[in-house]
């Protein structure tokens, strides 16, 4: 798929906050320090929906600078913060550019600090990059001329084989969130991991529709 007309920030970020509010106690429990993680993550995700819906008809960098402003005013946890600056970070990446799976690839990594911690791994080719090492091939070199849609469930079927029984999701959120910000903190990690793999499982299921 070329386009963004079957993506939207509103339908991924509504998954996504409906999946953390289910895992609102364990990621209390994760939180050895204040036991409110899962009370933060409710809040900040319930800010970023809503400025989504807010600003629906407005470009993908503009509703991404918007949900920063927003979960700014609206949040005071550590948490918070950190998912604010990385919204704002999205926002200037996603200037001028089309809501498509590298758009969405390029928010996913960036709101988990992926980018900051991994200089030099474009969002673009992630997919095509460990197809390349799964076969030992060049495809991380080429994939961008393969379709995006098609190497998303690509790779999830040839990681899914790769890492013995663990699901290709799982590999694939592993290798997002390895090195990032989110992976410095357990409880961080745990939310962390729910939030990509939500988002993953959302973008597969636009892209088969």
């Amino acid at each position: 798929m070329s386009n963004g007309e079957q993506i939207d920030l509103v339908s991924l970020f509504k998954k996504v906050s409906k999946s953390v509010k289910q895992n609102r106690d364990s990621l209390n429990q994760a939180d050895t320090y204040n036991h409110d993680h899962g009370d933060n993550m409710v809040e900040i995700f319930d800010v970023i929906t809503k400025a989504m819906k807010e600003k629906k008809n407005a470009e993908p960098a503009d509703q991404l600078e918007y949900a920063a402003q927003l979960l700014r005013e609206k949040s005071k946890s550590g948490s918070g913060k950190l998912y604010a600056n990385n919204l704002e970070s999205a926002a200037k990446k996603l200037t001028g550019k089309e809501l498509d799976i590298s758009s969405v690839l390029i928010i996913l990594q960036t709101l988990m600090g992926a980018s900051q911690k991994t200089e030099g791994e474009k969002s673009g080719n992630l997919m095509g990059s460990l197809l390349g090492q799964l076969t030992g091939g060049e495809e991380g070199a080429s994939g961008r001329g393969i379709d995006l849609g098609d190497l998303l469930h690509m790779g999830m079927d040839l990681l899914s084989s790769a890492q013995g029984g663990e699901s290709g999701l799982d590999a694939l959120a592993g290798k997002i969130l390895s090195g990032s910000q989110m992976a410095e903190s357990d409880y961080r990690s745990k939310s962390g991991e729910i939030v990509t793999k939500t988002l993953l499982e959302a973008l597969g299921s636009m892209m088969k529709k």
